[in-house]
This record gives structure tokens, sequence and C-alpha cells, in this order.
């Protein structure tokens, strides 16, 4: 497995902590940066890049802090393909993969500690999707993403 890892400044720490702890468990990483915390960088730039690995097929799944996991959410969802779910806890991390298949983790680098942070992670690396009625709905925002990617607006 392959996983695309990034950050903006309020993330770094706890990237480079995620970071040691995948390769440690002998996870390949890709890391799209940043490589400090000094100054300040916009999140929406890291957060495309890893969408765009994932998205693309360079990495098998992504994980992106920010301060609280809102903005990296929101940059994650606009890419072709992705599902990203801004976990701050097991329990949602689990059913994000099992219900929704997720294939990025978001975390608020602000909001959890690092002993949580990989707890989470573990939970999300492990927990398979589990499919059937799941997958339907899964089927159906793809569907909803095609439409809505069309150059024309949409009225509801």
């Amino acid at each position: 497995m392959v996983i695309a890892i990034g950050s903006d400044h309020a993330g770094a720490d706890l990237k480079r902590e995620l970071a040691a702890f995948l390769e440690g468990n002998g996870i390949s990483l890709i890391d799209a940066g940043p490589n400090g915390s000094a100054s300040s960088v916009d999140y929406p730039d890291y957060g495309e890049k890893v969408s765009l690995l994932v998205s693309g097929g360079q990495a098998d799944r992504g994980v992106l802090i920010c301060g609280t996991g809102i903005g990296m959410s929101i940059v994650a969802n606009k890419f072709p393909g992705i599902r990203a779910a801004l976990c701050g806890e097991p329990l949602s991390a689990r059913l994000s993969r099992q219900h929704n298949d997720s294939n990025i983790l978001v975390l608020g680098g602000r909001m959890i500690g690092p002993v949580m942070a990989r707890e989470v992670l573990q939970v999300w690396l492990n927990t398979a999707f589990e499919g059937g009625r799941h997958a339907g709905r899964l089927m159906k925002i793809t569907n909803i993403e095609e439409k809505t990617s069309k150059d024309e607006p949409r009225q509801a």
C-alpha cells in the first residue's frame, strides 16, 4: 500500500509523527509536504497534491492534516473519486472505511493528539470496505459527481 501524506503548517508536526509511524509499519509513503512548520502555508496547495496522487492512482490512499481538518476535507472532496473523511476518533475512522470506502483520512492537527491520531490512522488503515448495500450508495455518489462535473451549471 502506498499512502500520500500532506499538511499545512498547523498539521506539520502531526504529519511528521504519522509519517514516521507509517514508515515504521512498513508502509510506502509519498510526502507531499510541507517540509517544516516555521512559516505559514496554504492548505489548498497540499490538499490538492495529495488528492491528485490518490485520484490519479499514484497512491492507494491519502492522509491530510490542517488545523481543524475542515479546510482539507473541503479541498479533497473536490477531486473525482475522492471520499475524504474527517475523523477524530476510531469509530468514525472504522465506519468511514466500512460504509463509505473513504480513501483520504483527514485529521485536525489542533484537535487531536498524536496518540489518538495514530490510533485513528491504524483503525482506518486496517478496516476494509464492506461493500453490499454500501456499494450501491457509493455508485449514487459517483453518479452525482459525474453529473455535477459537467461544464454547465445545474438547476436544483
